[in-house]
């Protein structure tokens, strides 16, 4: 401690301390340094222990009466954070100077080094400095509370795809797990026809829906539900229902167009093959290689289905293959196809290899066949398909066969897989042990494409190569639910 006193002049003589009697320059107080010392304590009042609220979930610090802020340590915002805990008894001294003394991180203790003034005893101002512990506390803030609860939630993002596999959500659950959309989710709800996300704040599930539609072909819908009203204030309180449907249509369908449709992408055959989905769908014809995007829009206003599901694919034997070379489009014609190859191939079902029955066809896959190879294929001919536009095309018109996708070998792929994909933290409702296999046939997907090929001859991509422009394929959903919550 210390008193502040005007610059002694030299016709100023010394007085003798009214305490202790030593002699001392003229002061209003009259009185001694350590005399002052002891007799005024200007920190009285001030605490020198205060406790701090943290909330070790979200690491942020409580500024009442409820508000949470995130503070670094040693930052301006903790440092003013700390002040605002001494305001209270600060109101009859000067704030001078104040400072963060080291602590050790882990300590839970912040200490703080505090310089204050305050005018006592007939206009004497003192200076003290002294040293306020804050003793951090453990609290669970409210937000992170309803986290751990899993049973609040503002705003839920419902997507449904109504196929009969759920591909397309083992695809979106590694892109939101590669941009850490599932860090917000309350909880996440697997279900038979799709999967649920809730949300603590409308703001978050919005973030999900415009993630949703930039990534895949889709539709939404909004829809709310009063929950509570003050009259007093005025203020309403809702729950948000945001009901995503992505398009049905997943790669290695086969699909049928509109007439509408396959003339404005290009005069193409309305029987076509999903190459992939992304934002869009990329369609190709099997027999002219013309290739087209349809995006969600499009697709809403003139809706087609696949004709196929993975498990009718049949497995069929490459007899012969003749590569077609500079074929000529009608006027009009879109964009062909430069990583594909146009061919005419026969072939015959591997379950009919004892009679001589043959399919011919042409397909897209020209550079992948050689005779003797395995492919999946669709068989028109003796197949029943009840579609609104197929059983209008001329028979002419409707190949017998259509090739998907080649054939290779799993058993050795699965044996040399040393790595597992993660797995978002979810509940699983009513889920079917067969989802647990299809899981598996989704993952073979992924090891069949890596960088050059394996000693099958398959074409491999790297994992994370995939990732970075991400195919989304097939999908869960049947009939699906209700997606609006009551």
């Amino acid at each position: 401690m210390e008193y502040m006193q005007a610059p002694a002049t030299s016709s100023q003589g010394n007085i003798l301390c009214c305490t202790c009697g030593i002699p001392i320059p003229p002061n209003p107080a009259n009185m001694c340094v350590s005399c002052l010392r002891t007799t005024v304590d200007i920190s009285e009042g001030i605490p020198k222990q205060v406790n701090l609220h943290f909330c070790k979930q979200c690491e942020r610090y409580l500024q009442p009466p409820a508000s949470w802020v995130q503070c670094a340590l040693e930052s301006r915002e903790l440092l003013a954070l700390c002040l605002k805990k001494l305001k209270g008894n600060m109101t009859k001294v000067r704030l001078i100077d104040a400072g963060f003394l080291w602590t050790e991180p882990h300590s839970k203790r912040i200490k703080l080094k505090v310089t204050i003034q305050k005018e006592v005893m007939n206009g004497a101002i003192l200076q003290q400095v002294f040293v306020v512990e804050f003793v951090i506390q453990g609290q669970m803030c409210d937000d992170c509370h309803r986290v751990e609860a899993k049973d609040f939630w503002n705003s839920v993002v419902q997507v449904r795809q109504k196929t009969s596999h759920k591909k397309t959500f083992y695809y979106l659950e590694q892109l939101i797990l590669k941009h850490k959309l599932h860090q917000n989710a309350l909880n996440i709800k697997e279900i038979h026809e799709g999967i649920d996300f809730y949300y603590a704040t409308k703001q978050h599930a919005q973030k999900m829906v415009d993630f949703l539609q930039c990534t895949v072909p889709c539709r939404s819908k909004t829809s709310q539900r009063l929950i509570s009203h003050d009259i007093h204030s005025n203020t309403f309180n809702y729950k948000s229902t945001y009901s995503i449907e992505i398009v049905p249509v997943c790669k290695d369908n086969v699909v049928c167009l509109s007439p509408r449709l396959a003339q404005s992408l290009g005069n193409m055959g309305q029987v076509c093959v999903c190459a992939r989905v992304t934002s869009t769908i990329h369609l190709i014809d099997p027999n002219t290689l013309q290739i087209a995007e349809v995006d969600g829009g499009t697709y809403w206003r003139n809706p087609f289905n696949s004709l196929v599901s993975p498990r009718q694919l049949e497995e069929f034997i490459v007899m012969d293959t003749d590569i077609i070379r500079n074929q000529k489009l009608g006027a009009g014609a879109g964009i062909r196809s430069n990583k594909h190859t146009l061919a005419e191939v026969w072939v015959q079902k591997t379950s009919e290899m004892d009679t001589a029955q043959q399919y011919h066809c042409r397909t897209h896959l020209g550079h992948l066949l050689n005779i003797g190879d395995l492919v999946q294929g669709f068989d028109f001919a003796n197949s029943n398909v009840n579609d609104e536009f197929l059983n209008k095309m001329s028979p002419s018109h409707i190949p017998d066969v259509v090739l998907i996708k080649k054939s290779y070998n799993r058993s050795k792929r699965v044996k040399r897989r040393n790595w597992k994909l993660k797995e978002m933290d979810k509940d699983r409702e009513g889920m079917a042990p067969e989802d647990e296999r299809e899981s598996e046939g989704w993952i073979c997907e992924w090891d069949r494409m890596e960088s050059d090929t394996d000693d099958e001859g398959a074409p491999r991509i790297s994992l994370m190569e995939m990732l970075e422009d991400l195919s989304l394929t097939d999908a869960t959903g049947g009939e699906g639910a209700d997606m609006l919550t009551e």
